[in-house]
């Protein structure tokens, strides 16, 4: 399993958000190198988002909310949710988000 996991569940409709593509970053000298990306699954999960270890430091996952409302013909305020979050110690990462055209919401999740 990769060291960071995410999972999208689409509010409005109370169902996993499939199709939402994902990028995991690493913020580096010249700015956010990315390190991995996928796409969620039918279950709104992508849990395969790079290698099993990462180093401690500051990490982002950009998700593409904008093409995941167009597919489904619906406006949005947010083309893009960013969660920047610090990595420090061994253990797992899960980062889901809770999405709907005008808000979103995301914790740290085990």
């Amino acid at each position: 399993m990769s060291f960071v996991t995410t999972h999208v569940l689409d509010a409005v409709d109370g169902t996993p958000a499939a199709g939402v593509a994902v990028t995991l970053s690493v913020r580096g000298g010249e700015g956010w190198e990315p390190l991995a990306s996928g796409v969620t699954d039918g279950d709104g999960r992508v849990s395969d988002l790079g290698p099993e270890r990462l180093d401690d430091g500051i990490y982002q996952v950009r998700f593409d909310t904008g093409m995941y409302f167009a597919a489904r013909d619906t406006r949005t305020f947010y083309p893009e949710v960013v969660i920047a979050f610090e990595i420090s110690g061994g253990e797992h990462y899960h980062v889901p988000l809770l999405l709907s055209p005008f808000a979103y919401s995301t914790y740290r999740g085990s």
